[in-house]
């Protein structure tokens, strides 16, 4: 449901099990509306340059032809001729007696070299093959692992030459770098050896067995993968730009020998990682040749060991032989894919792994690495075609037939936006490009005799309306915000998401650079210490920002006044929704927190909060429980509160007491005082707001105080004449 009105938009966005999402735009606080001019500017230099690497051997000897030069060869990019910006040989023939005197003082590591030595020594190098095994040990049985570990060994033992230097990655319930690049052979083979343990998952492309004609195996399903369940089929690729992407600064072409039980593509995010995997192997100058560590199967129509029983009748219907080689052939044709897009090659249907490396040697024995700026500006994510031609014809050229190119916001996919947004959620480093400010509250939740003990924590973020870039569609502003939000327990288990778009389409009349944008969600918790995390995207731009916090849900049961959060407001909305779970929505209306505490004298201060569970009057008879609740659902009690607000230590304002004799909030077991202070009379200045709260009838009381900030009234609103009022109930 949408409603626009000249204070405020409010959108209704439904439940999301355990939450709720609500975006509104609110009064700024002052603080963050006053924009002032910027005259500092920034200057961006594009220095992307697209290098591939060309092999040139002669037709007839099949020999690398040496001694070329850049004018021999001319670039086009989709049948546009190109400029070349840099050209240089590379030969690993030249590359011995560096290697040896290297492998003699143990720096070999290019790690070493990219964090100390690398930008004053580049010429190390220069002419060595750079070589990556990755052994994707989650997707490999035992049998396939031992056939990958033994032709790595052999290749270690009897076909490494003195310029190869070759790291070792692997990846079993997480990625691991498990040895630097080294020629050191010795080093090599300690690694391979480890690779034959019990690490291995082995059931990647398992099936559920749910469906007629599959198998049920146990494994299908990792729980600790459960935070990553919208990325989860693409641990490999994930793991694959890692890789490249570390290696970016390295222009030696590189290349990866991924061995893999197979890599199953399902649903349209593994598009998105596929092309942006292809495409980082791609800018980091990195071929893959793949190796499908299965070797040559026999697939039997009712499976093998490896498989639970199948079930129904497909198995002698010809079902069961057609799915396996359906998923056989989906578990190939991506590896196939990766290698194709990034110059490599694909091993598969072959228990003899001894091509895949010498087709490693053969490819980067000799080769040139051409650099263009490509004519083609445009960041439309497109495939670019690559085409090199030389100006003889004794000679075949081999290279990468093309590469993505970069792309801006405004042209990526949505898949690719929300695996951006995704990414971003599980990024250590923060996006600030969006400022965001946020709020989290708590209350009893409605309670029974199951759950008396949750809260319901009540979540506002909000963005700046100077932040947003609206884009003017007629009479209206309009913009979009996606949203994504997460919170983990203390042992790191994400025990509540939500994922919303919000769009907002705004009259120009209502200044939205002075007001703000505030979505409000909510999270029923145990007690306990929690992490949330916010982020947020602007569509227009695509520019990010997150909120990280930590937030203590107290245990209401330890401490003698059961009181909940203060909620300081200076909007109520019309809200007719039907939401049991938030205590910020009372009779139809709701109140919108103010999350800077910042308001103006033209304003009011709305206040609202809750005493738990209040002791009995004396001499008070036991009110009767509803079936199947422990709340009470009235009886004598005797709360006592107040407002007062102090200036430099002096009190210069109080409200007048309020006494609650009933619980007025059966849900809850609670009183709920509500109060409405204009600060007409209060002068400008910061101001310490104390709450006294005092449980007459159990002898408790508490008095929690809270910054708050008066500001002068806005120049084109006139101040509401009269003296602070108060309401309370």
């Amino acid at each position: 449901m949408r409603r626009v009105m000249s204070a405020a938009m409010v959108m209704s966005l439904g439940w999301l099990n355990p939450m709720v999402g609500v975006a509104q735009e609110v009064q700024s606080a002052p603080q963050q509306a006053q924009q002032t001019g910027d005259s500092s500017f920034t200057l961006k230099v594009n220095t992307n340059i697209v290098l591939t690497n060309v092999v040139v051997r002669d037709k007839k000897t099949g020999v690398v032809v040496k001694g070329l030069k850049a004018s021999d060869f001319t670039i086009y990019e989709d049948k546009m001729p190109q400029k070349i910006a840099s050209f240089d040989y590379e030969n690993v023939d030249e590359a011995a007696v560096l290697n040896e005197k290297a492998t003699a003082s143990g720096k070999v590591s290019i790690a070493d070299m990219l964090e100390h030595n690398f930008a004053a020594s580049p010429e190390q190098l220069r002419d060595h093959r750079l070589m990556v095994f990755f052994f994707d040990l989650s997707s490999m049985q035992d049998e396939d692992i031992d056939r990958a570990v033994d032709a790595a060994t052999n290749y270690v033992n009897k076909q490494m030459q003195p310029a190869d230097l070759v790291a070792m990655v692997s990846m079993s319930t997480g990625l691991s770098m498990d040895q630097d690049f080294t020629s050191d052979k010795a080093s090599l083979l300690k690694v391979l050896a480890k690779y034959n343990g019990d690490d291995e998952t082995g059931f990647a492309n398992g099936t559920t067995g749910s469906t007629d004609g599959t198998s049920d195996d146990t494994n299908a399903f990792a729980a600790d993968d459960t935070e990553y369940n919208s990325l989860n089929t693409d641990r490999e690729l994930f793991a694959i730009r890692a890789i490249a992407k570390s290696l970016e600064r390295v222009d030696q072409r590189k290349s990866m020998l991924y061995f893999s039980g197979g890599l199953t593509r399902n649903g349209i995010e593994n598009q998105a990682s596929l092309r942006a995997a292809t495409n980082e192997a791609a800018k980091a100058n990195m071929a893959i040749y793949a190796v499908d560590s299965r070797g040559l199967q026999a697939l039997p129509p009712v499976g093998d060991a490896s498989k639970g029983s199948l079930r129904g009748n497909s198995a002698y219907s010809g079902g069961a032989a057609t799915a396996q080689l359906a998923a056989n052939y989906s578990s190939q044709e991506t590896l196939g894919t990766l290698a194709a897009d990034t110059g490599g090659k694909f091993f598969g249907d072959s228990n003899d792994f001894a091509p895949a490396f010498q087709q490693v040697q053969r490819d980067t024995e000799a080769y040139y690495i051409i650099g263009f700026h490509s004519t083609n500006q445009k960041k439309d994510g497109s495939y670019r075609h690559l085409t090199v031609k030389m100006n003889r014809q004794d000679v075949k050229i081999e290279y990468r037939p093309g590469y993505y190119a970069p792309a801006d916001f405004g042209h990526q996919k949505t898949e690719d936006r929300e695996l951006a947004l995704t990414e971003q959620m599980h990024s250590d480093l923060p996006a600030t490009d969006v400022a965001l400010y946020l709020q989290a509250l708590y209350f009893r939740a409605n309670i029974t005799k199951q759950n008396e003990s949750l809260l319901y924590i009540p979540v506002s973020l909000l963005v700046p309306g100077s932040q947003i870039p609206f884009v003017k569609n007629g009479d209206r502003d309009k913009a979009s915000l996606d949203i994504m939000g997460r919170v983990q327990n203390s042992q790191g288990v994400t025990v509540g998401n939500v994922r919303d778009t919000v769009k907002l389409a705004l009259d120009q009349t209502q200044e939205v650079k002075r007001k703000n944008i505030q979505y409000s969600t909510g999270y029923t918790l145990a007690p306990g210490k929690y992490h949330l995390k916010f982020v947020v995207r602007e569509n227009q731009t695509g520019n990010m920002g997150s909120f990280e916090t930590d937030i203590d849900v107290p245990d209401l049961k330890k401490v003698p006044l059961k009181l909940s959060s203060v909620v300081l407001a200076s909007q109520r909305t019309p809200n007719a929704a039907k939401n049991p779970q938030s205590p910020l929505i009372r009779d139809g209306v709701e109140w919108v927190p103010n999350v800077a505490h910042v308001f103006r004298q033209d304003q009011h201060l709305y206040f609202l909060y809750e005493v738990y569970d209040p002791a009995k009057a004396k001499g008070a008879p036991e009110p009767a429980a509803s079936p199947g609740l422990v709340r009470r659902d009235g009886g004598p009690v005797r709360v006592l509160t107040s407002i007062e607000f102090l200036s430099g230590g002096t009190k210069v304002y109080e409200t007048p007491a309020v006494t609650a004799d009933m619980i007025n909030d059966p849900q809850r077991d609670a009183v709920a005082f509500q109060f409405d202070v204009p600060l007409t009379t209060l002068k400008p200045g910061t101001y310490i707001c104390q709450v006294n709260v005092i449980d007459d009838a159990g002898g408790s009381f508490t008095f929690p105080r809270m910054a708050v900030r008066v500001m002068a009234p806005a120049a084109t609103t006139p101040a509401v004449a009269g003296t602070p009022a108060t309401t309370g109930r």
